[in-house]
C-alpha cells in the first residue's frame, strides 16, 4: 500500500523542532533576548533576559520544571507579566542550553548558579514562580537568600516530601528508578505514561511517531544528569529539616495532582503557615499551567499584581481555598 505523500511530508519534518522555534519567536516578540552566560566554576546557563532592563520595574523569575524546557511552560504566560515587570526565564542546569561540570546536583546548588546568574544581569531584588522541580529551586533561593526574593509562588512542588513519603506509598511509583524512567522518558511508552500521571485529561490519539519526535528533540540530552537531579531530591530529606521560608507565598496545586499528591501541598501550607495563601483548583493534575492555563495565570496575577483584588469570582465548579487554614 502507498503512503501518502502529506504524511511523510509531516513526518520528516519535526513537529517538536517546530513548536520550539514557535516558542523562541514567541519569547524575542515578547521583549526577551537569549543569552547564555558563565556563572563560573565551569557552569553555564541561559536564560531569557528582558531586551531593555529597567529599574524601575519589579524582577519576575520563571523558573520551569521537568519538561521540554522553560520556554515551553511559560509561553503563555509572558504579555501579561512583561509590561510590568522585568520578566527572567532561565533554563536550570542540563535543561535546554544550561549545563555545569560540576558533580553537584542538589536544588541548593541550582538556587546559587540561579543568584549568580541574576546579580550578573544587576537584579538584587526579585520574586518567582516555581513551577514543580523549579519549586525546589525557587524555595532554595527563598531560605538561602532572603533578603533578594520577595514573593514566591509554588505550583504542585512537593517540597515537603520526606525519604519516608515513598516507602510509605504517598506515590504513585514504587521506587526512584521508576519515577525516573516515567519523568526522563525515552519510548514512546513512557512518555504515554508521563502524559497520563501529569493531565486529568491526556491528549489522545497521539502516534508513536509524534511522540518518538518529541523525545528525540527534547529528552536524549543530560539523561544520567537529569536522573541524579530526581534521586537527589529524596536523598536523605526529611520535612522536619525544611526551613520556613518567610517571604509571601502563593502555592498552587491540582486537585488531582498524581506526582506530587494534594497532601504535599497542605503540608507545606501548614508548615508555611500565616506567610502562606493556597489554591487548589479542581479538574487540574501535576502540569495545570498546561492543562488550566487561563486559571493559572489569573492567580498569578491576582498575587503580584492585583494584591488587594478579591481573590476569585465565586464558582461552584470549582475548588479553591485562599488563607485557607488547614486543620492538622
Amino acid at each position: 500500500m502507498a503512503s501518502n505523500p502529506a504524511t511523510t511530508l509531516i513526518r520528516s519534518v519535526s513537529l517538536t523542532a517546530s513548536m520550539d522555534w514557535f516558542y523562541r519567536s514567541n519569547f524575542s516578540y515578547a521583549g526577551l533576548r537569549s543569552v547564555v552566560s558563565d556563572v563560573g566554576d565551569g557552569t553555564l546557563m541561559h536564560c531569557w533576559v528582558p531586551k531593555a532592563f529597567k529599574q524601575s520595574k519589579p524582577n519576575l523569575l520563571l523558573i520551569h520544571g521537568f519538561g521540554a524546557n522553560a520556554m515551553w511552560q511559560y509561553s503563555d504566560a509572558l504579555h501579561h507579566f512583561v509590561p510590568k515587570f522585568n520578566v527572567f526565564v532561565p533554563d536550570l542546569l542540563f535543561f535546554g542550553r544550561s549545563y555545569t561540570t560540576r558533580a553537584e546536583r542538589t536544588e541548593s546548588f541550582q538556587a546559587r548558579c540561579l543568584m549568580k546568574l541574576m546579580k550578573m544581569h544587576g537584579v538584587e531584588k526579585l520574586s518567582f514562580v516555581g513551577i514543580s522541580y523549579g519549586g525546589f529551586v525557587g524555595y532554595s533561593m527563598a531560605a538561602q537568600f532572603p533578603d533578594a526574593i520577595e514573593k514566591a509562588v509554588l505550583c504542585c512542588s512537593g517540597v515537603s516530601l520526606e525519604e519516608k513519603d515513598m516507602d510509605d506509598g504517598l506515590f504513585c511509583v514504587g521506587s526512584l528508578d521508576e519515577a525516573a524512567q516515567i519523568l526522563v522518558p525515552q519510548t514512546p511508552a513512557r512518555l504515554r505514561e508521563l502524559m497520563q500521571l501529569t493531565f486529568v485529561k491526556p491528549p489522545k490519539g497521539l502516534p508513536n511517531w509524534i511522540l518518538s519526535d518529541f523525545i528525540n528533540v527534547m529528552c536524549k540530552k543530560h539523561i544520567k544528569e537529569k536522573k541524579e537531579l530526581i534521586e537527589e531530591i529524596l536523598k536523605d530529606r526529611k520535612f522536619s529539616n525544611l526551613p520556613r521560608i518567610s517571604q509571601p507565598t502563593l502555592i498552587i496545586w491540582g486537585e488531582q495532582d498524581q506526582v506530587f499528591p494534594l497532601q504535599l501541598g497542605q503540608r507545606l501550607h501548614e508548615h508555611l503557615g500565616s506567610n502562606a495563601q493556597m489554591v487548589v483548583v479542581k479538574d487540574a493534575g501535576h502540569a495545570l499551567n498546561i492543562e488550566k492555563t487561563r486559571e493559572f495565570i489569573k492567580h498569578l496575577k491576582s498575587f503580584f499584581i492585583e494584591p488587594s483584588a478579591p481573590p476569585l469570582a465565586k464558582d461552584p465548579t470549582k475548588i479553591e481555598w485562599w488563607n485557607h487554614k488547614l486543620s492538622s
